[in-house]
């Protein structure tokens, strides 16, 4: 197998996209990354990432690869969750406090920080709508989330979330409570759990 068959190889595995880390983990130089984008028309999408000209460009996919410690959350979590009408005109992530995440806000994104004992709390592996993987908070961690930070939020995105929530079959009330206690706002969260059921 050549090189650029390589390299073929994991654009095909990776939806389209191409990153330096693995080019560089199969043994491949950057000289001939950089022949290989350049004769195939890849798209640099973000520092070592490229895309093949063929492929979707996801925006969550594109920030997760070239931001391995976020945690999608608050309302771009709940749009990967179906609890969300429409897309939201911003992206919320969530980091560690302590993280420089001052890229992130000249992007215009909503960056949200927590201590390192709640960070990875429901965290799970949840697909885009281009089919790629990113990290996001499950249902019920949002939830505790979108509760906390009530007062910076659109009421209809509120009450839709709580509602669409309220009436799905995968929601875990037990789960919930138990993220809440955690929080510290258990009894914010059966207050409305109470009022919606």
């Amino acid at each position: 197998m050549t090189r650029f068959e390589l390299l073929d190889e994991l654009v095909e595995k990776g939806n389209g996209y191409l990153q330096t880390s693995q080019v560089l983990e199969n043994g491949i130089s950057k000289p001939t990354l950089a022949d290989y984008v350049n004769k195939r028309n890849m798209e640099r999408v973000a520092q070592g990432v490229y895309l093949a000209e063929d492929a979707w460009k996801d925006e969550l996919y594109i920030l997760h690869l070239s931001n391995s410690r976020i945690i999608f959350s608050h309302e771009t979590a709940l749009f990967l969750h179906g609890l969300m009408e429409r897309e939201p005109k911003d992206i919320s992530v969530t980091v560690r406090a302590g993280y420089n995440a001052s890229h992130l806000r000249k992007k215009g994104i909503r960056v949200y920080q927590v201590k390192p004992e709640i960070e990875e709390l429901g965290v799970l592996d949840i697909q885009t709508n281009f089919d790629n993987t990113v990290r996001a908070y499950d249902m019920e961690r949002t939830i505790c989330d979108v509760i906390r930070y009530k007062e910076a939020m659109d009421v209809q995105v509120f009450q839709y979330a709580m509602k669409e929530y309220m009436g799905s079959t995968h929601k875990n009330l037990n789960h919930l409570m138990t993220y809440a206690k955690k929080l510290h706002i258990e009894s914010a969260v059966r207050t409305y759990t109470e009022v919606m059921l």
